[in-house]
């Protein structure tokens, strides 16, 4: 997993400039290969970019904690539910005690652990976080390299309250497997990492409940998994004032569990980044030789320290290093007890914090359900799965808008959801590169072959006009077999649908969205193929990326008037996704296939998008599009056309909606792009 030296320092100069600065590339600067052919996986050598100025920082922060959420499937964020929390079995010690704990972060769905606290002392007290890593024993693993108990007892000995928390499949917590995953669940943001932050953050919600909880000073650590947890709360959560991940924020290893995993997380980031977002406040990064965080001193905290300067705060972060395999040993847990007694119990220990002899609780004095049957309705896994998906549906009808007022509400919430799931975005002119490849002109008809470029993507296009350099209304057509299905057979002739538009002084531009036209053959090792979508954009993901992408180059040229987006066949699914993200344009024309837009197995066949329908679908689509003229064709039975009609009434727009049962013709399309002008 290791990869060290000059190696290591060039793979971060690929991952940060979309791969480009280890391509060939043309003098446009277009690389000679499409770089999103370059499959990311966990072990990918990732760094953190130098950012000039704290609100540039500011302005990522807040972009990477909406990608978490969204990836997690907490955005919009789940209702809180009542905790019902029940604290019993508690084992007085001579300066701390230890209770049993189970609480509902979810109706039915309970979070289990051990709560510890000082005995002999005056709150209020501060208050940790503690999630176990994926030890055998899980928060009851007392050994060598980490001991769960041994830290919750010393930190309830400085005088701070602790809650050591299952993971979910562990111990206590049996109602949902740790190897629970499904394509489906995916489709609605379910799955182990977000019930794990879920878990996470109802656990801060459940001590904050604690009547001798100082509520300022809340604090988290956790090693391994339980680092990875540590900094995901830390990400989302300010209510966390001081944090020490341990033996995780990597370079090049992210994390090899699925509950470390999730569709979207990593796309275009990794965990120094994502650890990065507890600046400034204060955190203590602990590594170790024997680990994937062997270049920690040389690579991660630099990096992080770099966001931490630019708050004028770099003394709030440090980073202790040990000669050691993976760990939370009693080295790592005095460093970490060195740090929280400044930094969460406002101490200025001389030297460092020792830890003091200790013997946990046998496990039945710690176990939550041990001779104890679990609480009435608990539910099972698939009952969980239910619940949480009937849950978002509720919450996104709850959003349905009535009104303009509930048009913006809906497009405020949910179009971060889009465009996060999707991992998309309508670029800035400056951003695209363009190369022309060739021009021909024939009878007073011009045909220009570019090339489009966006962080590493190669888009061929063909743009065909008719009349010269006048400015003119354009038409953007995507096809799902690219720009040739709009050529005569055989011959490099445009179709009579571009013959069409360009006699009615139109001009065309055609594009090959990805995996479109000829498709490069590439395998996948094992290894890339496990969680790709946390690294990787789908290949429809791809796909409307390269359609805003095209809309983004033409809003740039002086001679296009106005932009039409026209999507046939399946590819009208691909643009009604991306029109929604692309405000400016004059409208949509999309072939909807007469998909089944209720049926997650139809998005599971024809388009696979992990979290859409979390994000609502075409449900969001549609509203994102309005006012915007709207043309919706070959529907069926099955399309959200209720939604639609609905959205377009409150935005006073009716008369730019149009639907059709059937598929509209050629002269349909023409008829309807005309009388838009």
């Amino acid at each position: 997993m290791r990869m060290t030296g000059i190696l290591f320092l060039l793979s971060l100069i690929s991952f940060h400039s979309g791969g480009a600065a280890l391509q060939a590339q043309s003098p446009s600067g277009i690389p000679e290969k499409d770089l999103r052919f370059e499959v990311r996986d966990l072990n990918s050598p990732c760094g953190i970019p130098q950012y000039g100025s704290r609100q540039e920082w500011l302005k990522r922060a807040a972009s990477l904690r909406q990608q978490i959420l969204v990836s997690a499937g907490l955005w919009p964020l789940p209702p809180k539910t009542p905790l019902n929390p029940q604290i019993f079995g508690r084992v007085d010690h001579e300066d701390y005690s230890m209770e049993k704990v189970y609480f509902e972060s979810y109706p039915g769905f309970y979070v289990t652990g051990n709560l510890y606290r000082p005995r002999g002392k005056r709150g209020p007290f501060p208050a940790i976080a503690s999630p176990h890593g994926h030890w055998t024993y899980g928060r009851l693993e007392n050994g060598e390299r980490g001991s769960v108990p041994a830290r919750a007892i010393h930190f309830a000995r400085q005088g701070a309250i602790v809650f050591t928390y299952d993971m979910v499949g562990y111990n206590d917590s049996f109602q949902v497997s740790h190897e629970f995953r499904g394509a489906r669940e995916e489709l609605w943001g379910v799955g182990l990492l977000g019930l794990h932050l879920w878990n996470s953050i109802r656990s801060v919600d459940f001590l904050l409940s604690l009547p001798e909880v100082d509520k300022n000073r809340l604090a988290a650590t956790g090693a391994s998994g339980g680092g990875t947890q540590t900094f995901l709360l830390t990400a989302v959560d300010d209510r966390i004032k001081v944090s020490a991940p341990v033996n995780m924020i990597s370079g090049h290893m992210q994390g090899g569990d699925t509950c470390e995993n999730a569709p979207s997380l990593r796309v275009d980031t990794c965990n120094i980044e994502i650890g990065a977002l507890m600046a400034p406040r204060p955190m203590l990064m602990v590594s170790a030789t024997g680990d994937w965080t062997t270049d920690t001193r040389r690579i991660e905290y630099p990096g992080i320290r770099h966001i931490y300067e630019l708050f004028g705060e770099e003394g709030k972060v440090a980073n202790n290093h040990f000669h050691a395999p993976h760990n939370y040993n009693q080295a790592s847990r005095e460093a970490v007890y060195t740090w929280f007694a400044r930094w969460l119990l406002g101490q200025n220990p001389e030297g460092t914090v020792k830890e003091k002899s200790y013997r946990p609780d046998r496990p039945s004095k710690q176990m939550v359900f041990f001779g104890r049957p679990t609480p009435e309705g608990a539910k099972t896994q698939q009952q969980l799965v239910e619940y949480l998906i009937q849950s978002a549906r509720q919450q996104l009808e709850s959003l349905r808008p009535r009104n303009a007022a509930g048009v913006e509400l809906y497009r405020r919430i949910l179009e971060p959801s889009l465009r996060y799931a999707l991992m998309v975005e309508r670029p800035d002119l400056a951003q695209v590169l363009v190369e022309s490849r060739g021009a021909t002109s024939r009878g007073g008809e011009s045909r220009e072959d570019l090339l489009l470029s966006y962080r590493g993507s190669r888009i061929r296009a063909v743009l065909w006009r008719r009349g010269g350099s006048r400015p003119a209304p354009t038409v953007l057509i995507v096809h799902p077999q690219g720009s040739s299905a709009l050529l005569e057979r055989g011959t490099n002739r445009p179709g009579s649908l571009v013959r069409n538009l360009l006699r009615n002084r139109f001009a065309v531009l055609a594009i090959d969205a990805f995996k479109t036209s000829s498709v490069p053959t590439v395998s996948r090792t094992p290894e890339e193929e496990e969680f790709f979508t946390t690294y990787n954009r789908s290949d429809d993901a791809n796909r409307i990326q390269d359609i805003l992408t095209a809309l983004a180059y033409l809003g740039g040229r002086s001679d296009v008037t106005e932009v039409t987006l026209v999507g046939l066949e399946k590819a009208g699914l691909w643009c009604l996704l991306a029109r929604g993200l692309a405000p400016g344009i004059k409208g949509l024309a999309a072939d909807t296939v007469r998909f089944n837009a209720d049926d997650d197995q139809s998005y599971l066949r024809e388009l696979p998008l992990p979290g859409i329908r979390r994000a609502g679908d075409f449900r969001t689509a549609v509203t994102l599009a309005a006012p915007g003229r709207l043309l919706l064709h070959n529907t069926g039975d099955n399309f959200p056309l209720a939604w639609a009609r609905d959205v377009y009434k409150a935005v006073g727009s009716r008369r730019n909606l149009e639907v059709r049962n059937d598929k509209a013709s050629e002269r349909e399309l023409l008829r309807w792009l005309r009388s838009g002008r």
